[in-house]
């Protein structure tokens, strides 16, 4: 979480700054955030009622953006806290492709992951705020602006297209790097019995464990609700095939002001509907990879003014089968004539934490904490399935965005060590292998996880180890 002092620095940089519309007002040193109005405005700031002060308990707010016809709407975040939930079912934050709830969902937001930068397909966006009656955090500041959906003359950014088949590629592409805060949006349209299949030629995004920086992001549909989120990737391994559910696809390409890269080079075909299409799948309708065995690079963590996002798009997928046991002879054999069951050596010890949480805070190179939704014996262990309240620690640790949920795989490698289960919130540290896996060993530090820790790790995450 921000700290106080640098929220009402950045509101009177911004109150000095900026004009206010209908939804914002100026009050000498720092502007005053209502809930909900009507901003019309080539440019402007949207905040939660009250900030930097807490939001209000039960509350629900609109707030309708309108920027000049021709344009597009870009919405970057500058500060988010709400109320975390790996469901974001307590206190969120929606966002809309235009004026009204019925039209297509962009994202549901919660949580202390700032959301990365939005854009909408039309000059219009409509941001909703939900809070119950507990846990408020200080809420929310994005800018927005409006964006030509056209980088320039001769290089198409984003079109409507209704041909059967067709390329969508990066700005400058291949000539030169994408430009640095660009947004692009395609919405693919093809026949009503068909559905659509996207494949890479080429793929090279600025890398980042979460995508906040530069990405582009699949939907299914582009006009309605129920249009779902079929992935969002960058780094530089290319996504499998992408196959819609329906006849319809949103694509949004979004760079940030800082590093660029090549970009991509993608081919769309529409295919019967039901044709079978090997493909990796994550569930919910998020497509995945599976990770390199080498180390792909991090991008650097960058200032509060750059936007990022939370929606990583890589999932751990075994692949190596379990090598059967040889059988042995002579002294190898136990009572009945078969060979004992061997230890695994990492078991041997008791079932008991390592350190304390500070000390085990700094030894690890990933603290999360979250709900444990399945185990399953794996290759190389339990493998552990955590659906994410939060992360305060992830470095090179792969997290998948199912839905709306983040979640994390997690091998522990011994059955009995940490004991944890099914259903329950943990605060979870580890390490994180070659291939991006968070790994417990059997001291690993598990505590389960109540609301009032989160205060706890913060404060911890703010000291230097």
């Amino acid at each position: 979480m921000m700290h106080v002092g640098c929220i009402w620095g950045l509101s009177l940089f911004l109150s000095l700054s900026f004009g206010w519309t209908t939804a914002q007002q100026t009050n000498y040193t720092r502007p005053v955030f209502y809930c909900g109005g009507d901003l019309v405005s080539e440019s402007g700031f949207v905040g939660s009622e009250g900030f930097p002060s807490f939001y209000k308990p039960n509350s629900k707010c609109t707030w309708r953006i309108t920027v000049p016809e021709g344009n597009v709407v870009m919405l970057s975040f500058r500060i988010f806290d709400l109320e975390a939930d790996s469901q974001c079912r307590y206190d969120y934050l929606d966002v809309y492709n235009g004026h009204s709830n019925l039209v297509q969902k962009l994202g549901r937001f919660c949580g202390t992951f700032r959301p990365g930068a939005l854009i909408s397909t039309t000059n219009t966006m409509m941001l909703e705020m939900v809070s119950d009656a507990e846990n408020q955090g200080r809420g929310f500041v994005a800018y927005f602006s409006g964006a030509k959906p056209y980088e320039n003359d001769q290089q198409v950014c984003g079109e409507k297209i209704t041909k059967a088949q067709g390329e969508i590629k990066t700005p400058n592409w291949p000539d030169k790097k994408y430009p640095p805060g660009t947004s692009c949006s395609w919405l693919i349209t093809v026949e009503p019995d068909m559905v659509i299949q996207v494949k890479f030629d080429k793929f090279v995004l600025e890398a980042d464990s979460y995508c906040r920086f530069d990405y582009v992001a699949f939907f299914n549909g582009g006009e309605k609700d129920d249009s779902r989120l079929i992935g969002r990737y960058c780094g530089d391994e290319a996504p499998l095939p992408i196959i819609t559910s329906g006849n319809v696809l949103l694509v949004q390409f979004v760079s940030d002001l800082s590093v660029t890269s090549d970009g991509f080079l993608a081919h769309y075909t529409s295919i019967p509907r039901g044709s079978h299409i090997p493909i990796v799948d994550s569930g919910a309708g998020t497509r995945s990879i599976p990770p390199k065995p080498a180390v792909r690079p991090v991008a650097p963590e960058r200032p509060a003014t750059t936007a990022p996002s939370h929606i990583p798009t890589t999932k751990y997928v075994p692949t190596e089968k379990p090598k059967p046991l040889k059988p042995t002879r002579g002294r190898g054999q136990g009572p009945n004539g078969k060979r004992p069951v061997p230890q695994n050596p990492l078991c041997a010890k008791a079932c008991k934490r390592d350190g304390t949480i500070k000390t085990s805070f700094c030894a690890s190179e990933f603290v999360i904490t979250g709900k444990v939704t399945s185990m399953a014996n794996g290759p190389r262990g339990t493998i552990i399935s955590v659906s994410l309240i939060k992360a305060y620690k992830a470095g090179r640790l792969t997290i998948t965005q199912v839905g709306e949920t983040m979640s994390v795989k997690l091998v522990s490698l011994c059955k009995k060590c940490p004991l944890l289960r099914k259903g329950i919130n943990f605060i979870l540290m580890g390490q994180v292998d070659e291939d991006g896996r968070g790994t417990l060993a059997p001291g690993a530090f598990t505590a389960q996880y109540k609301a009032q820790h989160h205060k706890l790790l913060m404060n911890i995450n703010n000291q230097p180890c």
